[in-house]
């Protein structure tokens, strides 16, 4: 009756369907590694957060490579902001995806170490990308900043090309080692992102907390493609007892001996 499972298109029909069920599982754990990832990126990054702000030289230090569980840390800093050497970084949006800058500023500390400081977010309003945009002036003399601890950029986390030969005093990427010999002075590893003094009239625009991880949805593909797994010997099960009915019932037609024609 199931002789026909040996037929060419069922073998074939077969071993794809054997070959999908571990293919799907597997999916389905690499989801589920996805979800346990971001699930524990989501709570490291809250805990970064919500603890308490620290004395920015208690988490880096000069030549310092922040790690994944300094990122997002508040800390503090107090020096005097080098308005006389900042840079700014090109092709960065705001919260509105409006192209513009960010505008990274030295904080010269008391001990004469340097940290780099992004004071946020301003708009390429100038009469072309190559002129060094008006930036808001930070606050003059002594002053105490605060801000999430962030690494250095490269290219291969952000996906931002490090372009070369760009116009005076602007960058792509920020990097704590490159500013070091550009200014020619010791600076801490990373940079923050600045979250308070707050600036004058809103501007430069204070970045954003970094955004939560869609870890449900993950979940959810996990759940789907063990579904999917679980489905395929269902459905080649009904096609095989489809299949079973339909030539069980030709044969019958066969069988039965044809109606005498009327006269």
């Amino acid at each position: 009756m199931y002789r026909f499972l040996l037929s060419r298109q069922w073998v074939i029909l077969t071993l794809v369907s054997l070959l999908l069920i571990p293919t799907m599982i597997r999916l389905g754990f690499w989801q589920m590694h996805r979800y346990e990832e971001r699930t524990a990126r989501n709570q490291l990054v809250s805990d970064a957060l919500s603890a308490d702000a620290v004395p920015v030289e208690r988490l880096t230090a000069v030549g310092h490579v922040v790690t994944r569980g300094e990122r997002y840390r508040n800390v503090s800093a107090t020096g005097v902001f080098d308005t006389g050497h900042e840079v700014v970084v090109r092709r960065r949006v705001n919260a509105d995806d409006t192209v513009g800058f960010h505008v990274l500023t030295p904080l010269v500390l008391t001990d004469g170490k340097v940290l780099l400081v992004d004071r946020g977010w301003i708009p390429a309003d100038g009469p072309s990308q190559t002129a060094f945009p008006k930036i808001p002036a930070p606050p003059g003399g002594r002053v105490t900043v605060t801000g999430r601890l962030m690494p250095d950029e490269t290219t291969a986390a952000s996906g931002i090309k490090d372009l070369k030969g760009l116009p005076d005093r602007q960058v792509m990427l920020i990097s704590s080692e490159r500013e070091s010999r550009r200014l020619g002075a010791p600076v801490l590893g990373g940079y923050i992102a600045l979250t308070a003094p707050a600036p004058k009239g809103d501007s430069p625009e204070l970045l954003g907390p970094p955004g939560s991880e869609d870890a449900a949805l993950n979940f959810a593909y996990t759940i789907q493609w063990w579904l999917f797994a679980a489905g395929v010997p269902v459905g080649w099960l009904i096609l095989v007892r489809r299949e079973a009915r339909e030539r069980a019932a030709a044969a019958t037609r066969e069988a039965e001996p044809a109606e005498p024609a009327t006269v």
